[in-house]
């Protein structure tokens, strides 16, 4: 049994693989909203301190898949060395290679199909599966499904519709839906059926077409279906009580950007509709994971339900991501909407040590940067302008107003021509604050450049700060709160929403 909340930060196929951190057979629901295949790149696109958009967008991630040697591993791996590989997905497998040949399209298959064969392994033989999707691969996809699960084990095609302003396009017809696939494990699984709160008696009447009848109390009821042609009696208020009965069609608006929960996230989905997934397919006490976990709405969702059903066993919960953004903007999620602090889950897979730090910058400078700026609060600096790698706000002045401290990060060699540049930087952005974060150990003269700079005045805290600091990663292991800053806007840039009352959407255990 896996005990605790957790977040990963690193490539899903490792951790699921990993069996101290997923024993078979210890997960109950897995949702997962992978990367589609659709040749695109999808940023996030921060709000200001304000609360206004920023021009600023940081580069998520690039779905584009392309057959290399990580490619040519896992469907080696399929074939040979993995024995618990279904076999008609090792066929489905190899007759796809005939047909798509050594393409984008069969990498990404092959990757996915290794990833699915660990998530059915962990899966209890109660859970169940929902794999989100559009029309690029789907196909493809629930081909891969049945090779792993089996045809039977399909449960649904749930179609996500939500509106939009359409438009006549020249060669097709818009599309304004996703897939989800539903699939269990085996033939007993934890099952809710989705309903919706009736509005009110009229609605219940109007759509269910029953005639009332009223007993010798004054209390009405209907004749429902027992089967078999028996009929029972259910009073109104027990027959309400039961919910409307939707269907396989789920119709939950898209965030747009003006909506609180928005947090810039391209590829984000509304909390509404991962609440709808997990109240169907678990139950209060279960565990929850999403291998693909982005800016975490999954997550959300658990917590989210967590909190209206406090005398029920909490949901727990399980993300993975490639990119430390995506961890960072989970952690900031958790804060700002629940007040969750790091006490409340672990994070397995950032750096802990100075030589885990050294070997993150090695493998990937970029996602090292990330967790760099994480380290402090500080947020991508997102736009084509050199010198800057992050940014923090801060409340400046008697009126309050928010201004930015602006941050380097660099992972190899340092110098004092960089400190130079820094300051050089300030000026020409006018930021009153600048960091230098170094995962070298900074020089002597270095030191003293910085020292030059000066000190900067806090109005708000009627307090004297360092106009540059330079940082080490060594440092900020061992004491977190290195960072002397005036207090104002952080990376939380997930605002706290307000719960949605729909009653198309509303969901009850």
């Amino acid at each position: 049994m896996i005990p605790t909340n957790r977040l990963y930060f690193g490539d899903n196929l490792k951790f699921l693989r990993d069996r101290d951190f997923f024993p078979s057979e210890s997960v109950d629901l897995i949702y997962l909203d992978p990367p589609f295949n659709s040749n695109q790149s999808y940023n996030v696109l921060y709000k200001e301190a304000e609360g206004t958009p920023s021009t600023a967008q940081v580069k998520a991630f690039e779905d584009t898949w392309r057959w290399d040697e990580s490619a040519a591993k896992a469907l080696h791996e399929m074939n040979t060395v993995i024995d618990y590989t279904p076999q008609p997905l090792v066929a489905l497998i190899n007759m796809l290679e005939e047909f798509l040949k050594h393409s984008p399209m069969y990498a990404y298959l092959v990757q996915m199909g290794v990833r699915l064969v660990e998530m059915h392994r962990i899966l209890k033989p109660t859970g169940s599966l929902f794999l989100h999707c559009d029309p690029t691969a789907s196909h493809y996809l629930k081909l891969l499904l049945d090779g792993i699960f089996g045809p039977k084990n399909f449960r649904n095609d749930i179609v996500w519709h939500y509106s939009g302003w359409n438009k006549k396009l020249k060669s097709r017809i818009e599309s304004r839906h996703d897939t989800i696939f539903l699939y269990r494990k085996k033939l007993r699984f934890t099952f809710n059926y989705p309903t919706a709160e009736w509005e009110s008696k009229e609605e219940y009447i109007k759509v269910r077409k029953q005639k009332i009848h009223v007993d010798k109390d004054g209390r009405e009821y209907v004749l429902s279906d027992a089967g078999k042609g028996k009929r029972i009696k259910r009073y109104i208020e027990d027959a309400m009580a039961y919910g409307r009965p939707l269907d396989d069609l789920f119709n939950i608006e898209k965030l747009t950007s003006g909506e609180k929960e928005s947090l810039g996230y391209d590829t984000q989905k509304p909390v509404r509709l991962l609440r709808r997934i997990i109240t169907t397919g678990s139950n209060p006490g279960d565990m929850i994971l999403d291998p693909f976990c982005g800016c975490g709405t999954t997550i959300d969702a658990v917590e989210t339900l967590n909190q209206e059903t406090p005398d029920k066993p909490p949901r727990k919960w399980i993300g993975i991501d490639i990119t430390h953004l995506a961890i960072d903007l989970m952690k900031n999620r958790l804060m700002t909407r629940f007040g969750i602090d790091r006490n409340y889950y672990d994070v397995i897979g950032e750096p802990t040590t100075l030589e885990e730090a050294k070997a993150l910058a090695l493998e990937n400078r970029k996602q090292f940067e990330y967790w760099a700026l994480g380290l402090i609060g500080a947020r991508p600096w997102g736009k084509p302008d050199r010198g800057i790698d992050g940014y923090r706000y801060f409340l400046h002045g008697a009126k309050r107003k928010y201004e930015k401290c602006i941050v380097q990060v660099k992972s190899g060699k340092v110098n004092p021509s960089m400190i130079r540049d820094l300051k050089g930087t300030m000026e020409r952005v006018n930021a009153k604050l600048g960091v230098f974060i170094t995962l070298e150990k900074p020089t002597k003269e270095m030191i003293t450049e910085s020292a030059a700079t000066g000190f900067y005045h806090s109005e708000v805290m009627n307090k004297d700060y360092p106009r540059l600091q330079i940082l080490t990663i060594k440092e900020l292991f061992k004491d977190p709160d290195i960072f002397k800053i005036p207090p104002g806007g952080q990376l939380a840039s997930a605002p706290k929403f307000k719960k949605r009352d729909d009653s198309q959407n509303k969901m009850f255990d």
